[in-house]
């Protein structure tokens, strides 16, 4: 898949926690880079608390700050770019439409002109399914999805051009997740938000590597091949699935 190397961005990356916050310091190495506009904002209602130190990418100064604006303010600070971050849970997808949607620029006041690129770092199906929403209804949108569970995970990216589907998101490709019914976050009871799911640092920085590898693919070369990737940080083991274009054109895929 191919895409230019000129046209502005604007990346909205929903949770900062494990692996999201892994993602961020090396996001914004690569994106102050770019010589066009960028645009990043991260979301997330979540609290940095003593326990996240262990696993995730914050520092005892944090404590009792919100995940996001501590990433945001830290990291854009340090190279030079606009801090951007919505202290907030994401649990509509109006309220993930009205982020997506492009500044006038400029650069560009023409919204066809923009790049947009989504990036899930959630832990929860139903914030995943908000995200589903938003790609079907989007003309153009870059879908990046990670999830993990203590040792493996999985990447996935989904491409809407013209108000079509070209690569699967996450929800197609894992459809169980559109049938979850779990809670967002907002939903939980203290006594369920103080039990996750194990995860590890190793799963984490594989999950945002992969992600970031993706943006730089995207952003830099101009073009990816593979349409998810699987990983396992026990095992240290990585599999793409590659995008292959068949002579009727309909994409199918092969796993390397």
């Amino acid at each position: 898949m191919k895409f230019g190397l000129d046209k502005p961005v604007r990346i909205v990356m929903i949770g900062a926690g494990g692996t999201g916050g892994h993602t961020v310091p090396h996001l914004y190495r690569l994106l102050h880079t770019l010589d066009r506009p960028v645009e990043v904002i991260l979301a997330d209602g979540d609290m940095v608390e003593k326990k996240n130190l262990v696993r995730q990418n914050f520092i005892a100064s944090d404590l009792g700050k919100n995940k996001a604006q501590a990433l945001a303010e830290r990291y854009a600070a340090a190279f030079g770019m606009e801090v951007q971050y919505l202290p907030e849970f994401i649990e509509s997808s109006e309220k993930l439409s009205e982020l997506l949607k492009h500044p006038c620029h400029p650069y560009s006041c023409q919204r066809s002109e923009w790049m947009s690129i989504l990036i899930g770092a959630v832990d929860n199906n139903r914030s995943r399914q908000i995200c589903h929403q938003v790609f079907l209804q989007s003309d153009d949108l870059i879908y990046i999805d990670s999830g993990n569970g203590e040792y493996t995970g999985q990447v996935v990216c989904g491409i809407r051009r013209n108000g079509r589907t070209y690569w699967k998101p996450v929800g197609e490709a894992y459809p169980d997740i559109l049938e979850n019914t779990d809670k967002l976050p907002t939903e939980l009871s203290c006594a369920e938000a103080s039990v996750s799911a194990p995860q590890s640092m190793a799963a984490n920085i594989m999950a945002a590597a992969a992600i970031v590898a993706y943006v730089y693919n995207i952003l830099v070369l101009g073009s990816i091949d593979a349409e998810r990737v699987t990983f396992s940080a026990r095992t240290l083991n990585l599999k793409s699935v590659m995008a292959r274009i068949e002579k009727s054109g309909e994409g199918n895929s092969d796993e390397t």
